[in-house]
């Protein structure tokens, strides 16, 4: 098309050239109004797609910068046309990295001082960090002669979070190890473990006020609290490259039906979310939804996986944790290269004795149970959630690994391709059998 556009100028350049010549030639006046009028015709041309690509406004609101998977990422954006001289069509191209984010748009016949704005809901489909913009404008004048186009570089990041599923209740092995020493871990919450006092600061709640220190020496003073150790909880998802099915090539392919509008995604017919079928996004959006959980239930939550790079979230609680955690979810991909039991060997310091540890693996391989049996031993309590990978297409099923940790008295859960995640995971210790820690 711009190749079509040029060589019309081209022609009416030359045809221009070609009268103007001819007229001082035969001196003809028809010949100079004919080179008089295609000159003008050009410089008109010139000028008016010159202002169009320069007066023009363009604005881009984002709604939230923060999305979730099956969840809608809202935009608006307004174009406005700043001169005295209509526009009889822009493009706004955008170049956005958001998967099915389609907010390219053209606007016709905007006229002078006037605004066209348009929304864009996408269904977010996919977790991870992307890019909004750059924006492409391309205009013209009328007749096509001069097209013009002018980048807008300007970008911004949105993090679409993971899938999350409700929990009810989740089983935990029984009892708590007494003994240990205690961690000397400040927090600005309120528990059962006050550690000591300290003057008041701006900011501090009411609430932590000790009075009769305050009467004693004449000025504000607050308790300071710890977090109690064995409080701790460890979400582990297994991001090693060991283990995970990837959907064949034909599978990654949407199906196609007849619409309305002609052929669209299957995804689009309905308001249900499917979840991907593949272990990696099983494995994150189980690791999210046991976060969620216990993070409501008022518990220290960590974080540890070995992606493309080494992740670790201490533990804390609260809201800002729980957008820390989906934040690092977002983002970690199935490329480590570290098998799970070297990894929790090789950060076993971060656990303390009593932390219950919850991994999440699609591994098969038999040296997942005796690790965990070693951390039982070591004082942890250690529950598995096994991502069957023989239902997403994998060779080999977690059956056997499943079997092992059951009758080493280990709480483990099975997940298979397309299993209600609420459902499965709210199972009770009576309803998956009696379970206790390996000591």
């Amino acid at each position: 098309m711009f190749k079509f556009r040029q060589q019309r100028r081209t022609a009416v350049i030359v045809l221009a050239f070609v009268a103007l010549f001819s007229g001082l030639i035969t001196g003809r006046e028809i010949l100079f109004n004919l080179a008089y009028l295609l000159g003008l015709l050009l410089i008109i041309s010139f000028a008016w797609a010159w202002t169009n690509i320069n007066y023009v406004h363009l604005s881009r609101v984002t709604r939230t910068r923060r999305a979730q998977v099956g969840r809608p990422l809202e935009e608006r954006f307004t174009v406005r046309n700043t001169s005295r001289i209509p526009k009889l069509w822009l493009e706004v191209r955008d170049f956005s990295s958001l998967p099915n984010h389609y907010s390219s748009h053209v606007v016709n016949g905007l006229g002078p001082r006037r605004t066209y704005t348009w929304r864009v809901t996408t269904i977010c489909r996919q977790r991870g960090r992307y890019q909004l913009g750059p924006i492409r404008l391309k205009t013209s004048d009328p007749f096509g002669l001069f097209p013009m186009q002018r980048d807008l570089v300007a970008t911004t990041n949105v993090v679409i979070y993971p899938l999350t599923f409700e929990i009810h209740q989740f089983a935990l092995p029984l009892g708590i190890l007494p003994g240990g020493d205690a961690l000397r871990r400040r927090t600005h919450y309120v528990t059962t473990n006050a550690s000591g006092v300290r003057d008041y600061a701006p900011g501090d709640s009411f609430s932590r006020i000790h009075w009769r220190s305050t009467a004693r020496r004449n000025r504000l003073i607050v308790k300071e609290f710890e977090l109690d150790p064995l409080a701790d909880i460890w979400i582990v998802p297994d991001m090693a490259v060991f283990g995970h099915v990837a959907p064949r090539p034909e599978d990654e392919a949407e199906e196609l039906s007849w619409g309305p509008w002609g052929f669209i995604p299957n995804w689009r017919q309905g308001d249900e979310f499917t979840l991907p079928a593949t272990t990696e996004e099983y494995t994150v959006t189980v690791a999210a939804s046991l976060a969620q959980y216990f993070l409501r239930h008022d518990r220290a939550v960590g974080m540890l996986g070995y992606g493309q790079t080494n992740e670790i979230v201490q533990p804390d609680r609260g809201e800002r944790q729980m957008n820390r955690i989906l934040e690092t979810l977002s983002v970690l991909r199935a490329e480590g290269e570290i098998p799970i039991s070297d990894m929790l060997h090789a950060e076993s310091h971060l656990f303390p004795r009593g932390t219950t540890v919850i991994v999440i693996t699609p591994t098969t391989h038999e040296k997942w149970p005796t690790a965990a049996r070693q951390l039982a031993r070591r004082g942890l309590r250690v529950v598995s959630v096994l991502i069957n990978p023989a239902s997403f297409g994998g060779v080999r099923g977690s059956d056997g690994v499943f079997s092992m940790l059951q009758a080493s008295g280990m709480v483990a859960y099975m997940v298979n391709s397309e299993d209600d995640l609420t459902t499965v995971l709210s199972q009770s210790q009576k309803q998956m059998g009696s379970f206790t820690v390996v000591q």
